[in-house]
């Protein structure tokens, strides 16, 4: 049956060359896909990838002379709660698009091509899988009927089952409805997302090392306030990991 439905792909794919949906030039022979996704590989190439040196928590690009990655000054006035929060992109060009067109653009096969890059990352980085948890970052439900889905469930579904790893999108949930953070400062970021989470199934967390998936960091805050209420409830750690961050 595989072989079947992979000549019939192929087939179709003869006749009806599939589009980039990021270039939207024709993915054939001229043209090759990006391994395991809908995007070519030109498109995949210019993706810009978190390099050292970077913080060693937030994974905040840095400048200067230092190749080794270290702490930045953020993390280190203000120690986040999470453990570390990690990223395989910087959010800006085409990745950004990507997200965009996910999130917005209500394209929400992309995550099955978007996913695998954040899975990718968490088999090298994340060494500890006993007893790790998978959670997205919840939205409220005012803006789920909204927008319809959760782009950071879609993203934990593909991580959770690349890694054979438990996932539980109830547990934790958005109990205030919150601004758009991309639109606010620093100081309203924390304002806006403080104490908007909470754990219902204290039993699930208690002791258990949780990777929190959400589509981009920024100031990390929403994370940290996610972690917050993790901890609260007896998770011994919070790993965090998107798929972008944005470089500030």
């Amino acid at each position: 049956m595989p072989q079947k439905v992979g000549f019939k792909k192929a087939f179709l794919d003869l006749i009806f060359p599939p589009r980039c949906p990021l270039c939207d030039r024709f993915i054939d022979s001229k043209l090759s896909s990006y391994e395991g996704t809908d995007f070519c590989s030109e498109c995949v190439s210019s993706f810009k990838p978190v390099t050292s040196p970077h913080c060693t928590v937030c994974w905040v690009p840095m400048k200067g002379n230092i190749d080794e990655n270290h702490l930045c000054g953020a993390c280190a006035d203000n120690r986040p709660v999470y453990k570390e929060a990690a990223a395989p992109f910087i959010y800006e060009g085409l990745i950004a698009d990507a997200i965009h067109q996910l999130k917005y653009g209500k394209k929400t096969h992309l995550a099955k091509s978007l996913g695998p890059f954040m899975a990718s990352l968490a088999k090298t980085w994340i060494t500890c899988k006993g007893g790790l948890i998978t959670m997205p970052v919840p939205l409220h439900s005012k803006r789920l009927r909204e927008r319809g889905f959760n782009q950071s469930l879609l993203l934990a579904r593909q991580v959770a089952g690349a890694l054979n790893l438990e996932l539980d999108y109830l547990s934790l949930r958005r109990i205030r409805h919150t601004s758009p953070q991309m639109a606010l400062g620093m100081k309203e970021r924390h304002e806006n997302v403080k104490e908007a989470f909470e754990v219902v199934a204290r039993e699930k967390c208690k002791g258990r090392i949780i990777l929190l998936i959400d589509d981009v960091a920024t100031t990390g805050t929403t994370l940290n306030e996610c972690a917050k209420a993790l901890m609260a409830a007896g998770a011994s750690e919070v790993f965090c990991l998107t798929l972008a961050k944005a470089a500030l």
